[in-house]
């Protein structure tokens, strides 16, 4: 099995920044110390086989510090990193390069931790470099439960840019929005984009769960747990629950994403 969506940070990074994370999020317990050190037995003890990294610049002069880690990992034989920008970055076109150069397969942008709307026109000279590159983008959407409203990433903002992409792949996080699963059946389901299914274990009622993939189809649906913040096999169950037909349950599992990472 396959995690597409998994955070982790240097170990002496770790120690600071997932307290202030469990805070933010109202006391949501992690299920491993975040620590980079400890990543990979805990995704072995889950069940599996390989994982992607998702990193962020929470800030610009962070940039080039996360994309650094990002790209010590290139190569290792479990974890696939994923690096970032900010949008407030001058040389976050240049850093893409570097990323793309590095061997890195695609970028994370957080709206809500990196301040921008999703729409923003300030946002499109990004996004086609990201799509001229062939990179893979994964935007976190919907709701975050460490943050106040305003949502800046909903479904139909989304869809509003996906063109921006042109056919490079496109992933929204946690069902295509996070708490607005209804959005995400009237706008995101049959379009070209991908969704991930981190964080809805024990979350997420399962009726929207499958009639998500039922409408957008198992083909562009991948596992994903938000660890450290819920296990890879906790959602690797939940969508074993939910009574799929057994080919789709194993592209959901796996094989999606290996497609789509070409591995």
């Amino acid at each position: 099995m396959l995690d597409f969506h998994v955070h982790t940070f240097v170990d002496a990074v770790a120690k600071k920044a997932i307290p202030q994370l469990i805070r933010n999020a109202g006391g949501v317990r992690p299920v491993y110390s975040g620590a980079v050190s400890d990543l990979k037995p805990a995704l072995r003890n889950f069940g599996m086989e390989k994982a992607v990294v998702l990193n962020i610049a929470t800030n610009p002069h962070q940039q080039k510090k996360v994309n650094d880690f990002a790209i010590s990992l290139v190569g290792d034989d479990m974890l696939v990193p994923f690096g970032s920008v900010h949008p407030d970055s001058p040389d976050a076109l240049e850093e893409l390069d570097r990323l793309k150069e590095a061997g890195i397969k695609g970028v994370k942008l957080h709206p809500d931790y990196q301040n921008f709307f999703v729409d923003e026109p300030r946002m499109f000279p990004i996004y086609e470099h990201i799509a001229a590159l062939g990179l893979i983008t994964v935007f976190h959407a919907g709701v975050d439960i460490g943050f106040p409203r305003p949502v800046h990433c909903e479904p139909q903002r989304l869809l509003s840019v996906l063109d921006c992409f042109g056919d490079a792949p496109v992933v929204a996080a946690h069902f295509g929005g996070w708490l607005l699963w209804d959005d995400v059946l009237r706008e995101l389901c049959g379009t070209k984009v991908y969704l991930d299914t981190a964080f809805s274990s024990g979350r997420m009622p399962p009726d929207y769960a499958r009639e998500i993939i039922r409408a957008h189809g198992a083909d562009r649906v991948l596992l994903g747990s938000d660890m450290p913040w819920s296990s890879s096999a906790d959602e690797a169950n939940f969508i074993r629950s939910l009574g799929l037909a057994e080919a789709d349950t194993e592209k959901i599992l796996s094989n999606n994403a290996k497609k789509l990472l070409r591995i």
